[in-house]
């Protein structure tokens, strides 16, 4: 009985398309590696047979002299052939198997070939000045400015750069950027002692006369608040007053009244050293130095702190503020319209049109540009080469030897085929001149 889950068998994962592509890929080098040395076996077969014919047709005493001929370019192509295979088949393995010195090269070899790989690589493409160069030459700026600069390109970037942003938000866990707000705004806030901070800032504005502003705003609307008092003040007199004193009498006491209350304000508000302006800056002197160094005042300052800090509005503030921030940066990115969007592709834009319009500027990205490189490479070029060496380390020997010949085996499986071809033709040059330097000669 089979495993009966009630439901229908599971169907095993399909490849990834990066990795479907990667073995159809080895597959086909598998394939056309095979083939070509199917191709190299049969120009040695063929040899091989051409060989052995000439031979027989030549023990039968037919054919003449051009048997010789063809016998010779046929035996020396099969020479050519078998060396050829051997070259090639001891880069990657043992010729049938046999430990010859001096074979299965790439495996016993394969961490000093990345080396030399890397060392290569390092000193040819990865020097500063080579680097430099080619950098200089793609002109960057330029071309990265006239992309940024057509209104689909910074369109295009204004999206992606929404995408990413909705991404990083998405990652972010509530509960950790709540944490680094309220540890980072509302704890620091709440750490010091706020009456001697408070305390030196007004020392500081109160010796700059930063008070006299706020002086004038208060005594401009007592003053007008005076001249607007007439009905206020003749209700409360009339209120107030004993009921036997004369009408007349509360008239003109409010009157007075209102009359001096104008007055007041008025002085106040036209001279700068009245002295109800010269007693409120010495209540704020004071208050700011009872702030800074009276303990009385800073524990009732501290208290307020305790006050303000312990309400639910601030204890909640992290959480409040990030789910704010965090709604109006989601909408602002999915809306193609929001504010976000437009001012990410209006700045895009402009700065395109800058690079592509502005040499003194491209020549400033550039130089900025290629000092980087420059460093990148000074720094970190041995890192980039140590790559390759430190990859080819880690391969398996045998494993290492199978991705190489899949690579390159099947360009060199045409050494073989021109060995059995330069071997036949060598043979036959070397068969003919021997004819024609020693005429009675046969071999």
């Amino acid at each position: 009985m089979g495993n009966n889950t009630g439901g229908p068998p599971r169907k095993p994962p399909a490849p990834e398309p990066s990795s479907f592509a990667a073995l159809m890929d080895e597959t086909g080098k598998r394939r056309d590696l095979r083939r070509m040395k199917a191709v190299a076996v049969g120009f040695l077969v063929a040899a091989t047979i051409v060989y052995l014919l000439c031979c027989w047709v030549g023990s039968r005493g037919w054919g003449g002299g051009w048997v010789g001929y063809v016998r010779a370019a046929s035996e020396a192509g099969m020479v050519g052939a078998l060396a050829d295979w051997f070259a090639v088949t001891a880069l990657f393995r043992h010729p049938l198997g046999l430990p010859i010195p001096h074979t299965a090269i790439i495996r016993k070899k394969k961490d000093q070939l990345g080396e030399s790989l890397g060392d290569f690589v390092r000193t040819n493409f990865l020097s500063p000045d080579t680097v430099a160069a080619k950098v200089n030459s793609a002109q960057i700026s330029l071309r990265l400015g006239r992309w940024m600069a057509d209104a689909q390109h910074a369109e295009r970037v204004s999206q992606e750069t929404s995408t990413i942003l909705r991404a990083v938000i998405g990652a972010l866990r509530d509960e950790d950027v709540e944490q680094v707000i309220d540890h980072t705004i509302v704890k620091r806030i709440a750490e010091p002692q706020w009456g001697p901070p408070i305390g030196r800032v007004l020392s500081e504005l109160l010796a700059e006369n930063r008070q006299a502003p706020l002086l004038d705003l208060l005594a401009e609307r007592a003053h007008q608040w005076a001249l607007g008092s007439q009905e206020t003040i003749d209700r409360i007199v009339m209120r107030d007053a004993p009921t036997w004193s004369p009408k007349f009498v509360n008239v003109l006491l409010s009157e007075r009244i209102y009359r001096e209350l104008v007055e007041f304000t008025w002085k106040i508000r036209s001279q700068p050293d009245h002295e109800v302006r010269l007693a409120a800056t010495r209540f704020c002197e004071d208050f700011a130095n009872d702030l800074q160094h009276d303990e009385a005042m800073i524990a009732k300052a501290e208290r307020v702190k305790a006050e303000i800090m312990g309400r639910e509005e601030i204890t909640g503030m992290a959480r409040a503020t990030w789910r704010v921030a965090k709604r109006m940066i989601l909408e602002s990115a999915d809306d193609p319209n929001s504010t976000l969007r437009r001012k990410i592709t209006e700045n895009v834009q402009q700065l395109g049109q800058r690079l592509a319009e502005e040499p003194e500027l491209r020549g400033r990205v550039d130089g900025w540009t290629e000092r980087g490189v420059r460093y990148l490479v000074a720094n970190y070029g041995s890192e980039i080469a140590a790559l390759i060496s430190d990859t080819v380390a880690r391969w398996d020997a045998d494993e290492a030897s199978r991705k190489i010949e899949l690579q390159a085996g099947r360009d060199l499986q045409f050494i073989r085929i021109n060995g059995t071809v330069v071997g036949s033709l060598a043979g036959l040059a070397i068969y003919a001149v021997s004819h024609l330097l020693f005429p009675g000669w046969s071999a």
